[in-house]
């Protein structure tokens, strides 16, 4: 009987995710009575909820490679701290390869200005205000590669404060609150 509820939940869980189809290219083997075509599928897979995976999948005809890819994007997904569960809490930059992207926080109504991969990593991920610009290659497996090692290092505000030992708030206005002692400590010395 639980064996059955853990399925139903798995099954659950899957119907919660959104895929996106960032791109399928079509590759060309000659032999001696033609071609031979295969395809390779590029998935993106996420929960709009922080959790977010891309995978890709080879086979000889496009709905296969489509699948193996899902279920690659599937076993590879990653949790993404999100502030107020619609942007990025602070700016950060990701490269792979030739791909080099920088990922930016933005106030609320903005939307997603990134281009068409990384757009399609937000759009399932949940992120609803981002700002992000690709500035190396445009192949989208870099890309995609560059955006979740960027993604990869996101901390939240509660995360960072714990390992320092101090509280959430102390993190906040720390970084204001030394920019203002500094330009007083200027003042006092003039």
């Amino acid at each position: 009987m639980a064996r059955n509820d853990a399925s139903r939940d798995n099954t659950h869980e899957e119907q919660e995710l959104v895929d996106k189809l960032v791109g399928i290219n079509r590759v060309a083997k000659v032999v001696k009575g033609g071609r031979r075509f295969g395809f390779a599928a590029l998935v993106v897979v996420g929960d709009t909820k922080g959790r977010v995976g891309f995978g890709s999948g080879k086979a000889k005809e496009v709905p296969e490679a489509i699948r193996k890819a899902t279920e690659a994007a599937k076993r590879n997904m990653i949790r993404v701290p999100l502030r107020d569960g619609r942007t990025l809490h602070h700016d950060i930059e990701g490269r792979f390869g030739a791909g080099h992207v920088l990922l930016r926080s933005a106030p609320a109504g903005t939307g997603i200005i990134a281009g068409g991969p990384m757009r399609a990593v937000f759009e399932t991920l949940g992120v609803q205000d981002v700002v992000a610009k690709s500035i190396g290659t445009s192949n989208p497996h870099n890309m995609i590669k560059a955006t979740f090692v960027a993604l990869k290092a996101v901390q939240a505000p509660r995360a960072v404060a714990a390992k320092r030992g101090k509280r959430t708030n102390e993190i906040l206005t720390g970084r204001r609150r030394g920019k203002s002692t500094a330009k007083t400590s200027e003042a006092a010395e003039a």
